[in-house]
């Protein structure tokens, strides 16, 4: 969908279409509501905060709306003595997995399954024979640290190569000539969403219940907040 489609929706459904009164929106209030729509809109996806409770992958709608956001990308590690750490990509909003291929004496490129653990479990999982990092049984686990992907090795194995599969940020839109008062610079190029044309029109409400509440107005706000959870 065009920004000035996209715009023209938004300031309709406002009640601010051709108003010339102060409530005016600008451009840069639209922008800035529509990348926000679009953050909380993914977010609910994915942890299933919606109104028919469906999260990531639970269903072929979820998978078909959010499929556009996942990414994967080598991983470059550094090996750690009992892990291999490797930097979590600047647009990373969401796990998925991780794909490891590893080596160990004579045998190359074997592909192992990695399981994402927590944190506070490392020690137990390393303890556990059951749990911990195997290269004969291909099985290891990862965990997330400080924008860092940790597989773990418990120096069993070595690892060739990693590539992180993730959910992205959705890439922000730009409305050509629009100034960002937050930092003064003037968008030189047009920018439109990523998502469908049907997402977008469910975000759109999405960002007219977040500008409506800017602004006070609370049918505006009830009615984008209802339509946006109705259309999930």
């Amino acid at each position: 969908m065009q920004n000035s489609v996209l715009s023209i929706k938004i300031k309709q459904r406002l009640n601010k279409l051709d108003s010339q009164d102060y409530d005016n929106i600008e451009c840069w209030q639209i922008v800035e509501a529509f990348n926000k729509a679009q953050v909380e809109w993914t977010r609910r996806q994915l942890h299933g905060i919606n109104a028919v409770r469906e999260g990531d992958e639970e269903s072929n709608r979820r998978k078909d709306d959010l499929q556009v956001l996942l990414n994967t990308q080598s991983l470059s590690v550094s090996d750690q003595q009992v892990f291999y750490t490797g930097a979590i990509p600047a647009n990373y909003l969401q796990w998925k997995r991780v794909d490891v291929y590893a080596k160990k004496d004579c045998c190359d490129n074997r592909r192992m399954t990695v399981y994402l653990a927590e944190g506070a479990n490392v020690n137990v999982l390393l303890r556990d024979k059951a749990k911990q990092p195997s290269f004969e049984w291909g099985e290891t686990f990862a965990t997330l640290k400080n924008n860092f992907v940790n597989v773990y090795t418990n120096n069993d194995f070595e690892i060739d190569s990693a590539a992180l599969t993730y959910y992205r940020q959705p890439i922000k839109i730009q409305i050509q000539g629009c100034v960002d008062p937050y930092t003064g610079v003037q968008s030189t190029v047009e920018v439109q969403c990523e998502f469908k044309d049907d997402i977008v029109e469910v975000i759109i409400d999405e960002a007219v219940s977040i500008l409506a509440g800017d602004i006070e107005s609370g049918n505006q706000f009830s009615r984008g907040t209802e339509t946006a959870e109705r259309n999930n």
